[in-house]
């Protein structure tokens, strides 16, 4: 009736609503070891230490 649907029942143009949504990555900055986790992303940010991984804030100056 609508003329969505062909006539075996199925959709004649793809909607993608059944699709899975695209991975979603958070970007982690590569820099010097984390005191805290370990991890090697302890960057500069505003004149401070900043782990872009476990959020730890560090010496500033």
């Amino acid at each position: 009736m609508l003329g969505i649907l062909d006539e075996e029942g199925r959709p004649k143009t793809q909607m993608g609503i059944l699709e899975s949504p695209e991975k979603e990555t958070n970007p982690v900055l590569a820099g010097a070891k984390c005191p805290e986790c370990g991890n090697t992303t302890l960057i500069r940010k505003d004149g401070c230490d900043y782990c872009t991984a476990c959020g730890y804030v560090g010496v500033c100056g």
